[in-house]
Protein backbone atom coordinates (compact mmCIF):
# COMPACT_ATOMS: atom_id res chain seq x y z
CA UNK A 1 0.00 0.00 0.00
CA UNK A 2 1.08 3.57 -1.25
CA UNK A 3 0.82 6.21 1.64
CA UNK A 4 -0.33 9.51 -0.21
CA UNK A 5 -0.85 12.93 1.51
CA UNK A 6 -4.70 14.04 0.86
CA UNK A 7 -3.12 17.30 0.25
CA UNK A 8 -0.56 18.71 -2.24
CA UNK A 9 2.94 20.78 -1.59
CA UNK A 10 0.99 23.76 -3.18
CA UNK A 11 -1.95 23.48 -0.76
CA UNK A 12 0.39 22.98 2.00
CA UNK A 13 2.73 26.17 1.23
CA UNK A 14 -0.46 27.94 1.17
CA UNK A 15 -1.80 27.14 4.33
CA UNK A 16 1.50 27.69 5.70
CA UNK A 17 1.38 31.08 4.88
CA UNK A 18 -1.44 31.93 7.13
CA UNK A 19 -1.20 29.53 9.94
CA UNK A 20 3.00 28.45 11.00
CA UNK A 21 3.63 24.85 11.51
CA UNK A 22 3.42 22.74 13.17
CA UNK A 23 -0.18 22.22 13.10
CA UNK A 24 -2.66 18.93 12.90
CA UNK A 25 -4.47 18.95 9.76
CA UNK A 26 -7.61 17.24 9.07
CA UNK A 27 -9.17 15.78 5.79
CA UNK A 28 -13.20 16.06 6.03
CA UNK A 29 -13.61 14.34 2.59
CA UNK A 30 -12.14 11.38 4.21
CA UNK A 31 -13.70 11.70 7.56
CA UNK A 32 -17.31 11.55 5.46
CA UNK A 33 -16.33 8.97 3.38
CA UNK A 34 -15.33 6.47 6.14
CA UNK A 35 -18.10 6.97 8.31
CA UNK A 36 -20.85 6.37 5.89
CA UNK A 37 -18.70 3.00 4.36
CA UNK A 38 -19.11 2.43 8.27
CA UNK A 39 -22.78 3.05 8.39
CA UNK A 40 -23.00 0.68 4.92
CA UNK A 41 -21.26 -2.01 6.63
CA UNK A 42 -23.59 -2.82 9.64
CA UNK A 43 -26.65 -1.50 7.87
CA UNK A 44 -28.49 -5.00 8.35
CA UNK A 45 -27.99 -4.67 12.23
CA UNK A 46 -31.39 -1.82 12.29
CA UNK A 47 -30.32 -0.70 15.99
CA UNK A 48 -26.41 -0.11 14.83
CA UNK A 49 -24.80 2.73 15.80
CA UNK A 50 -21.13 3.87 16.10
CA UNK A 51 -20.30 5.70 19.37
CA UNK A 52 -17.26 7.32 18.39
CA UNK A 53 -14.15 7.54 21.21
CA UNK A 54 -14.14 11.24 21.95
CA UNK A 55 -10.41 11.00 23.74
CA UNK A 56 -9.02 9.61 19.78
CA UNK A 57 -9.16 13.15 18.67
CA UNK A 58 -11.72 15.78 20.64
CA UNK A 59 -12.61 18.52 18.99
CA UNK A 60 -15.81 19.03 18.49
CA UNK A 61 -15.83 20.39 15.26
CA UNK A 62 -14.88 16.68 14.15
CA UNK A 63 -17.40 15.40 16.56
CA UNK A 64 -20.42 17.97 14.09
CA UNK A 65 -19.41 15.85 11.23
CA UNK A 66 -19.63 12.56 12.54
CA UNK A 67 -23.10 13.42 14.43
CA UNK A 68 -24.50 14.04 10.35
CA UNK A 69 -23.78 10.35 10.33
CA UNK A 70 -25.80 9.28 13.38
CA UNK A 71 -22.78 8.64 15.52
CA UNK A 72 -22.99 8.96 19.14
CA UNK A 73 -20.67 9.80 21.34
CA UNK A 74 -17.97 7.57 23.53
CA UNK A 75 -16.89 9.42 26.50
CA UNK A 76 -14.66 8.33 29.44
CA UNK A 77 -14.31 11.40 31.64
CA UNK A 78 -16.41 15.01 33.02
CA UNK A 79 -14.97 17.20 30.31
CA UNK A 80 -15.25 14.98 27.64
CA UNK A 81 -19.23 14.32 28.52
CA UNK A 82 -19.17 18.22 28.56
CA UNK A 83 -17.79 19.01 24.96
CA UNK A 84 -20.58 16.46 23.63
CA UNK A 85 -23.10 17.75 25.27
CA UNK A 86 -21.98 21.59 24.25
CA UNK A 87 -22.01 19.58 20.59
CA UNK A 88 -25.65 18.98 21.12
CA UNK A 89 -25.21 14.90 22.15
CA UNK A 90 -27.47 13.90 24.92
CA UNK A 91 -29.28 10.93 26.45
CA UNK A 92 -28.36 7.65 24.77
CA UNK A 93 -26.68 9.75 22.42
CA UNK A 94 -23.84 8.89 24.94
CA UNK A 95 -22.07 5.84 26.42
CA UNK A 96 -19.88 6.71 29.32
CA UNK A 97 -17.37 4.23 29.41
CA UNK A 98 -14.74 4.90 32.38
CA UNK A 99 -13.00 3.49 35.07
CA UNK A 100 -11.98 4.47 38.91
CA UNK A 101 -14.81 7.05 37.96
CA UNK A 102 -15.61 9.99 40.77
CA UNK A 103 -18.69 10.06 42.19
CA UNK A 104 -19.43 13.49 40.56
CA UNK A 105 -18.95 12.15 36.70
CA UNK A 106 -21.45 9.28 37.35
CA UNK A 107 -23.78 12.13 38.52
CA UNK A 108 -23.06 14.53 35.54
CA UNK A 109 -23.68 11.54 32.60
CA UNK A 110 -26.87 10.03 34.67
CA UNK A 111 -27.86 14.17 34.60
CA UNK A 112 -27.42 14.12 30.99
CA UNK A 113 -28.86 10.50 30.69
CA UNK A 114 -25.99 9.10 29.22
CA UNK A 115 -25.42 5.22 29.10
CA UNK A 116 -23.36 4.10 31.92
CA UNK A 117 -21.13 0.93 31.06
CA UNK A 118 -19.98 -0.29 34.81
CA UNK A 119 -16.04 -1.51 34.67
CA UNK A 120 -16.28 -3.25 37.69
CA UNK A 121 -18.52 -5.04 39.53
CA UNK A 122 -17.90 -2.71 42.91
CA UNK A 123 -19.25 0.04 40.81
CA UNK A 124 -22.85 -1.16 41.39
CA UNK A 125 -22.90 0.00 44.79
CA UNK A 126 -20.56 2.94 44.15
CA UNK A 127 -22.73 4.26 41.45
CA UNK A 128 -26.50 3.85 43.83
CA UNK A 129 -24.22 5.67 46.26
CA UNK A 130 -23.75 8.50 43.64
CA UNK A 131 -26.73 8.80 42.33
CA UNK A 132 -29.31 7.02 44.76
CA UNK A 133 -30.74 4.56 42.27
CA UNK A 134 -29.90 2.06 39.28
CA UNK A 135 -30.79 3.18 35.66
CA UNK A 136 -33.15 0.91 33.97
CA UNK A 137 -30.37 1.06 31.06
CA UNK A 138 -27.19 -0.35 32.21
CA UNK A 139 -23.85 -1.53 30.63
CA UNK A 140 -21.11 -3.79 32.06
CA UNK A 141 -17.42 -4.17 30.42
CA UNK A 142 -16.63 -7.94 30.42
CA UNK A 143 -12.96 -9.15 30.09
CA UNK A 144 -12.43 -12.85 30.03
CA UNK A 145 -8.73 -12.63 30.34
CA UNK A 146 -6.01 -15.13 29.28
CA UNK A 147 -4.86 -14.46 25.54
CA UNK A 148 -6.78 -13.35 22.91
CA UNK A 149 -5.88 -14.82 19.71
CA UNK A 150 -6.65 -15.14 16.04
CA UNK A 151 -5.53 -18.77 14.88
CA UNK A 152 -2.30 -19.03 16.82
CA UNK A 153 -0.94 -15.49 16.88
CA UNK A 154 -2.10 -13.42 20.10
CA UNK A 155 -3.66 -10.69 19.25
CA UNK A 156 -3.43 -9.07 22.95
CA UNK A 157 -3.52 -10.03 26.47
CA UNK A 158 -7.19 -9.12 28.64
CA UNK A 159 -5.68 -10.59 31.39
CA UNK A 160 -3.19 -7.76 31.80
CA UNK A 161 -5.37 -5.05 31.33
CA UNK A 162 -7.00 -3.44 34.28
CA UNK A 163 -10.40 -3.08 32.37
CA UNK A 164 -13.59 -4.96 32.60
CA UNK A 165 -15.19 -8.16 34.77
CA UNK A 166 -14.25 -11.85 35.05
CA UNK A 167 -17.10 -13.96 33.92
CA UNK A 168 -18.31 -15.05 37.30
CA UNK A 169 -18.42 -11.45 38.39
CA UNK A 170 -20.66 -10.26 35.20
CA UNK A 171 -22.94 -12.94 35.77
CA UNK A 172 -23.33 -11.97 39.67
CA UNK A 173 -23.30 -8.00 38.58
CA UNK A 174 -26.13 -8.73 36.18
CA UNK A 175 -28.20 -10.36 38.52
CA UNK A 176 -27.42 -7.93 41.17
CA UNK A 177 -28.50 -5.01 38.22
CA UNK A 178 -31.77 -7.01 37.93
CA UNK A 179 -32.78 -7.13 41.25
CA UNK A 180 -32.26 -3.07 41.97
CA UNK A 181 -34.05 -2.11 39.42
CA UNK A 182 -32.06 -2.35 35.90
CA UNK A 183 -34.37 -3.40 32.95
CA UNK A 184 -32.48 -3.36 29.80
CA UNK A 185 -28.48 -4.35 29.29
CA UNK A 186 -25.29 -4.09 27.54
CA UNK A 187 -22.56 -5.78 27.13
CA UNK A 188 -19.03 -4.08 26.24
CA UNK A 189 -15.44 -5.66 25.71
CA UNK A 190 -12.48 -4.69 24.64
CA UNK A 191 -10.28 -7.56 24.21
CA UNK A 192 -7.19 -6.19 21.15
CA UNK A 193 -5.77 -3.22 20.18
CA UNK A 194 -5.40 -1.74 16.57
CA UNK A 195 -5.64 -4.92 15.18
CA UNK A 196 -4.67 -4.96 11.07
CA UNK A 197 -7.12 -8.17 10.18
CA UNK A 198 -10.81 -8.66 9.39
CA UNK A 199 -11.03 -11.52 11.25
CA UNK A 200 -11.23 -9.51 14.85
CA UNK A 201 -14.02 -8.27 15.07
CA UNK A 202 -15.99 -11.59 13.98
CA UNK A 203 -13.65 -13.38 16.59
CA UNK A 204 -14.99 -10.76 19.79
CA UNK A 205 -18.62 -10.85 18.14
CA UNK A 206 -18.64 -14.85 18.80
CA UNK A 207 -17.26 -14.24 22.43
CA UNK A 208 -19.92 -11.96 23.09
CA UNK A 209 -22.70 -13.22 21.40
CA UNK A 210 -22.20 -16.43 22.98
CA UNK A 211 -21.79 -14.41 26.61
CA UNK A 212 -25.21 -12.78 25.86
CA UNK A 213 -27.35 -15.84 24.82
CA UNK A 214 -26.06 -17.35 28.18
CA UNK A 215 -26.63 -14.53 30.16
CA UNK A 216 -30.21 -13.63 29.12
CA UNK A 217 -30.74 -17.78 29.74
CA UNK A 218 -29.43 -18.07 33.34
CA UNK A 219 -30.27 -13.94 34.85
CA UNK A 220 -32.90 -13.48 32.55
CA UNK A 221 -31.85 -10.12 31.77
CA UNK A 222 -32.97 -8.44 28.68
CA UNK A 223 -30.14 -7.88 26.30
CA UNK A 224 -30.24 -4.52 24.25
CA UNK A 225 -26.96 -4.00 22.32
CA UNK A 226 -24.07 -5.40 22.38
CA UNK A 227 -20.97 -2.82 22.28
CA UNK A 228 -17.56 -4.33 20.22
CA UNK A 229 -15.90 -1.32 21.47
CA UNK A 230 -12.65 -0.15 19.43
CA UNK A 231 -9.66 -2.35 17.85
CA UNK A 232 -10.24 -2.11 14.29
CA UNK A 233 -6.55 -0.66 13.32
CA UNK A 234 -5.00 1.27 10.41
CA UNK A 235 -2.21 0.32 8.14
CA UNK A 236 0.61 2.62 9.59
CA UNK A 237 3.13 1.27 8.17
CA UNK A 238 3.40 0.99 4.04
CA UNK A 239 3.52 -2.44 3.79
CA UNK A 240 0.24 -3.31 5.65
CA UNK A 241 -2.90 -4.08 4.39
CA UNK A 242 -5.73 -2.21 5.39
CA UNK A 243 -9.13 -3.45 7.01
CA UNK A 244 -11.94 -3.85 4.90
CA UNK A 245 -14.64 -2.91 7.38
CA UNK A 246 -17.36 -4.36 4.82
CA UNK A 247 -16.15 -7.57 4.90
CA UNK A 248 -15.87 -6.72 8.92
CA UNK A 249 -19.51 -5.95 9.08
CA UNK A 250 -20.57 -9.02 6.99
CA UNK A 251 -18.31 -11.48 9.18
CA UNK A 252 -20.14 -10.14 12.20
CA UNK A 253 -23.33 -10.06 10.47
CA UNK A 254 -22.69 -14.43 9.51
CA UNK A 255 -22.10 -14.64 13.57
CA UNK A 256 -24.99 -12.85 14.25
CA UNK A 257 -27.30 -15.19 12.47
CA UNK A 258 -25.59 -18.52 13.51
CA UNK A 259 -25.51 -17.17 17.99
CA UNK A 260 -27.93 -14.79 18.71
CA UNK A 261 -30.78 -15.28 15.95
CA UNK A 262 -31.55 -18.90 16.74
CA UNK A 263 -31.76 -18.02 20.26
CA UNK A 264 -34.37 -15.20 19.92
CA UNK A 265 -32.52 -12.84 20.44
CA UNK A 266 -32.35 -11.39 16.50
CA UNK A 267 -33.77 -7.50 17.89
CA UNK A 268 -30.01 -6.96 19.57
CA UNK A 269 -28.15 -3.75 18.34
CA UNK A 270 -24.82 -3.56 17.74
CA UNK A 271 -22.65 -1.04 18.26
CA UNK A 272 -19.00 0.26 17.77
CA UNK A 273 -16.87 2.61 19.83
CA UNK A 274 -14.42 3.24 16.76
CA UNK A 275 -11.70 6.02 17.36
CA UNK A 276 -8.57 5.24 15.36
CA UNK A 277 -10.28 3.53 12.34
CA UNK A 278 -12.74 6.53 12.39
CA UNK A 279 -10.33 9.39 11.90
CA UNK A 280 -6.11 8.58 12.00
CA UNK A 281 -5.77 8.29 8.53
CA UNK A 282 -7.45 11.71 8.16
CA UNK A 283 -5.34 13.50 9.85
CA UNK A 284 -1.44 14.53 9.77
CA UNK A 285 1.00 16.53 11.73
CA UNK A 286 2.29 19.18 9.56
CA UNK A 287 5.95 20.36 10.46
CA UNK A 288 9.05 22.24 9.16
CA UNK A 289 12.85 20.93 9.08
CA UNK A 290 14.65 23.84 10.78
CA UNK A 291 17.58 22.53 11.42
CA UNK A 292 20.42 19.41 10.62
CA UNK A 293 22.48 17.85 12.53
CA UNK A 294 25.85 16.08 11.35
CA UNK A 295 27.72 13.66 14.27
CA UNK A 296 27.41 10.12 15.30
CA UNK A 297 24.01 10.59 13.07
CA UNK A 298 22.52 12.21 10.88
CA UNK A 299 19.84 14.14 12.44
CA UNK A 300 16.96 16.64 11.19
CA UNK A 301 15.38 18.62 13.58
CA UNK A 302 11.56 20.06 13.32
CA UNK A 303 9.94 22.41 15.04
CA UNK A 304 7.41 19.84 16.27
CA UNK A 305 8.11 17.98 18.88
CA UNK A 306 6.44 14.91 21.07
CA UNK A 307 4.23 17.63 22.72
CA UNK A 308 2.51 17.46 19.29
CA UNK A 309 2.87 13.59 18.54
CA UNK A 310 4.03 11.57 21.73
CA UNK A 311 3.03 8.20 20.32
CA UNK A 312 6.62 7.55 18.70
CA UNK A 313 8.38 8.48 22.13
CA UNK A 314 5.56 6.59 23.99
CA UNK A 315 5.78 3.62 22.25
CA UNK A 316 7.94 3.59 19.55
CA UNK A 317 5.05 4.02 17.52
CA UNK A 318 5.75 3.92 13.29
CA UNK A 319 4.08 6.85 11.93
CA UNK A 320 5.47 7.31 7.89
CA UNK A 321 6.81 10.70 6.30
CA UNK A 322 6.52 12.34 3.62
CA UNK A 323 8.67 15.03 2.36
CA UNK A 324 6.47 17.26 0.12
CA UNK A 325 7.40 17.82 -2.98
CA UNK A 326 10.08 14.55 -3.03
CA UNK A 327 7.38 11.92 -3.06
CA UNK A 328 9.49 10.39 -6.13
CA UNK A 329 12.76 11.36 -5.07
CA UNK A 330 15.14 8.21 -3.98
CA UNK A 331 14.74 7.23 0.19
CA UNK A 332 18.85 7.12 -0.09
CA UNK A 333 19.56 9.04 3.26
CA UNK A 334 19.25 7.48 6.79
CA UNK A 335 18.00 10.25 9.17
CA UNK A 336 16.34 10.53 13.04
CA UNK A 337 13.49 13.19 12.60
CA UNK A 338 13.86 14.74 15.97
CA UNK A 339 12.06 17.41 17.98
CA UNK A 340 13.22 19.59 20.57
CA UNK A 341 12.38 18.19 24.38
CA UNK A 342 14.97 18.21 26.75
CA UNK A 343 14.47 14.34 26.02
CA UNK A 344 16.02 11.84 24.19
CA UNK A 345 13.11 9.95 23.09
CA UNK A 346 11.67 12.77 21.20
CA UNK A 347 12.20 11.24 17.58
CA UNK A 348 9.96 10.63 14.97
CA UNK A 349 11.78 8.32 13.17
CA UNK A 350 14.37 6.38 13.93
CA UNK A 351 17.30 5.40 10.98
CA UNK A 352 14.15 6.22 8.48
CA UNK A 353 15.17 6.35 5.17
CA UNK A 354 13.96 9.60 3.43
CA UNK A 355 14.90 11.78 0.80
CA UNK A 356 17.65 14.28 1.03
CA UNK A 357 15.86 17.11 3.33
CA UNK A 358 16.86 21.17 3.20
CA UNK A 359 15.92 23.14 5.68
CA UNK A 360 12.25 24.28 4.73
CA UNK A 361 11.35 21.12 3.63
CA UNK A 362 7.57 20.62 4.83
CA UNK A 363 7.41 17.06 6.37
CA UNK A 364 3.57 15.40 6.61
CA UNK A 365 3.60 13.04 9.11
CA UNK A 366 0.64 10.46 8.50
CA UNK A 367 -1.91 9.09 10.48
CA UNK A 368 -2.28 11.29 13.73
CA UNK A 369 -5.75 11.90 13.22
CA UNK A 370 -6.74 9.79 16.34
CA UNK A 371 -4.70 9.75 19.43
CA UNK A 372 -2.49 12.82 17.75
CA UNK A 373 -3.37 16.16 19.40
CA UNK A 374 -5.55 13.92 21.55
CA UNK A 375 -2.23 12.99 24.01
CA UNK A 376 -0.34 15.99 23.77
CA UNK A 377 0.74 17.88 27.11
CA UNK A 378 3.29 20.79 28.04
CA UNK A 379 6.57 19.19 29.35
CA UNK A 380 9.21 21.83 28.90
CA UNK A 381 6.85 24.68 28.43
CA UNK A 382 6.17 23.76 25.00
CA UNK A 383 2.96 24.86 23.74
CA UNK A 384 0.36 22.94 21.75
CA UNK A 385 -0.55 23.40 17.85
CA UNK A 386 -3.13 24.49 16.43
CA UNK A 387 -5.69 21.83 14.85
CA UNK A 388 -6.85 22.88 10.80
CA UNK A 389 -9.68 21.24 9.03
CA UNK A 390 -9.47 21.18 5.51
CA UNK A 391 -12.64 21.22 3.84
CA UNK A 392 -14.38 19.33 1.23
CA UNK A 393 -14.29 22.65 -0.99
CA UNK A 394 -10.87 22.81 -0.48
CA UNK A 395 -10.49 25.57 1.93
CA UNK A 396 -9.40 25.36 5.59
CA UNK A 397 -10.73 26.76 8.64
CA UNK A 398 -9.28 26.68 11.91
CA UNK A 399 -10.65 24.50 14.45
CA UNK A 400 -8.77 24.81 17.55
CA UNK A 401 -5.97 27.58 18.15
CA UNK A 402 -2.48 27.08 19.10
CA UNK A 403 -2.03 27.57 22.10
CA UNK A 404 -0.25 30.97 23.46
CA UNK A 405 2.64 31.26 27.07
CA UNK A 406 -1.10 33.08 28.57
CA UNK A 407 -2.94 30.13 27.99
CA UNK A 408 0.17 27.84 30.06
CA UNK A 409 0.29 30.82 32.36
CA UNK A 410 -3.43 31.22 32.97
CA UNK A 411 -3.81 28.74 35.94
CA UNK A 412 -1.11 30.49 37.82
CA UNK A 413 -1.87 33.55 40.04
CA UNK A 414 1.45 35.93 39.91
CA UNK A 415 -0.07 38.12 42.48
CA UNK A 416 -0.24 35.19 45.17
CA UNK A 417 3.36 33.88 43.78
CA UNK A 418 5.26 37.49 44.46
CA UNK A 419 3.29 38.17 47.57
CA UNK A 420 4.89 34.78 49.03
CA UNK A 421 7.81 35.75 47.52
CA UNK A 422 8.08 38.74 49.45
CA UNK A 423 7.30 37.02 52.78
Amino acid sequence: MEKRPFVTKEKLEEIVREYPTPFHLYDEKGIRENAAKLKEAFAWNEGFREYFAVKATPNPFILKILKDYGCGMDCSSLTELMMSEATGFAGPDIMFSSNNTPAEEYRYADKMGAIINLDDITHIDFLEESIGYIPETISCRYNPGGLFKISTDIMDNPGDAKYGMTTEQIFEAYKILKSKGAKRFGIHAFLASNTVTNEYYPLLAKVLFELAVKLENETGADIAFINLSGGIGIPYRPDQEPNDIHVIGEGVRKVYEEILVPAGMGDVAIYTELGRFMLAPYGALVTTAVHEKHTHKEYVGVDACAVNLMRPAMYGAYHHITVMGKEEAACDHKYDVVGSLCENNDKFAIDRMLPEISRGDLLFIHDTGAHGFAMGYNYNGKLKSAELLLKEDGSVQMIRRAETPEDYFATFDFCDVLKNTEK
